[in-house]
């Protein structure tokens, strides 16, 4: 039975993890992140169709703040990223209606902005995927953690990056050890959940520049045409999520039912003479948190070093997942410190 040791293991390699890595290893502490994923990213997420890709998590991100500037700036100098638009139509709207924040998107696809992430770490830190946390426990030293093949992960301090019902689970008895407090702010956050179908079509769909349409009250909260976005030049593959609460409503139909209602729902966007000829059905349970923690991250009381960061605290953006592992990261560097 393999052990991996470091001062920081951080559970989930997504935005938020990634980010914390690369502060905590600003400060020469060595640092693991595991992902129960093939690849890591979490909804930074692309998903190759025949010749064609689709973002089917995160769509595009803006900016709004200065620490998250000076990253977007360097990865626009490096074309990591491009901007896509400065907004979207919700059918109704006009260009010159857009609230001109640049909305930027990755070219090859969201996933490609973590993978860079993931690469510019470089030796300051191990990254291990395809790893499925089974126990969380507390130790003399720290925190010992075991996936299901039986492999054990141990370090200093722990940071928890999945939406924060899966993080709490992970925990198992190991949530009692939270004070009151930090139990119920943790349990005070909700997500919804998404059900996404991806589209190869043949012919057009009729889509108002950019190429996507954004209406988050309606059945079909966003669509897009990843080949319009410049990322599927070799094939034409649409996006399409339905609400957060149609979504609740999709989610334990059976794939196929889920999938026919999004299908009914999309042809109406079709151009005459234009055809389905591949669907797939994506899900996220915990998609988009609807009641946030005010704060960046929760560093918990009374207990070794374990923090709870990810898109659920600050802000429920790309931004906000970011913004949350640099504050995480740096938190419990200078705890370590």
């Amino acid at each position: 039975m393999a052990e991996h040791t470091s001062d920081v293991l951080i559970i989930g390699a997504g935005l938020t993890g990634l980010t914390a890595a690369r502060k905590v290893s600003e400060y020469g502490l060595s640092v693991t992140l595991v992902d129960k994923g093939r690849s890591v990213g979490g909804r930074l997420a692309t998903r190759r169709i025949g010749e064609g890709l689709a973002d089917h998590g995160a769509q595009f991100f803006t900016v709004r703040s200065g620490d998250f500037q000076r990253d977007v700036d360097k990865w626009l100098a490096e074309n990591i990223i491009y901007e896509w638009s400065k907004g979207f139509s919700d059918g109704d709207r006009t260009a010159e209606q857009f609230d001109g924040h640049p909305r930027y998107a990755t070219n090859g696809g969201m996933n490609a902005l973590a993978k860079y992430l993931a690469k510019q770490l470089g030796t300051k830190a191990t990254i291990h995927t395809d790893v499925k946390i089974s126990s969380v426990t507390q130790t003399d030293n720290g925190w010992q953690t075991q996936d299901d093949k039986g492999e054990l992960y141990s370090a200093k301090a722990l940071l928890m990056t999945p939406p924060v019902p899966q993080s709490l689970t992970l925990l198992g008895t190991l949530r009692d050890k939270l004070n009151t407090h930090d139990r119920k702010a943790l349990e005070r956050i909700k997500y919804y959940p998404s059900v996404a179908g991806l589209f190869r079509v043949e012919g057009e769909v009729n889509l108002p520049e950019p190429g996507a349409l954004q209406r988050p009250d309606a059945v079909l909260s966003w669509i897009a045409d990843n080949q319009r976005k410049g990322i599927s030049p070799h094939a034409h593959i649409i996006t399409v999520h339905a609400a957060g609460s149609i979504s609740q409503n999709l989610w334990d139909l059976p794939e196929t039912e889920a999938l026919t209602f999004i299908q009914q729902e999309f042809e109406r966007y079709l151009a005459p003479g234009t055809t389905i000829v591949e669907a797939e059905l994506k899900r996220w349970r915990y998609s988009q948190p609807t009641i946030l923690h005010p704060e960046r991250y929760l560093m918990a009381q009374e207990l070794p070093p374990l923090a709870f960061a990810g898109d659920g605290f600050g802000e429920a953006r790309v931004e906000g997942a970011f913004l949350s592992g640099l504050a995480a990261g740096q938190a419990l560097a200078t705890r370590l410190a």
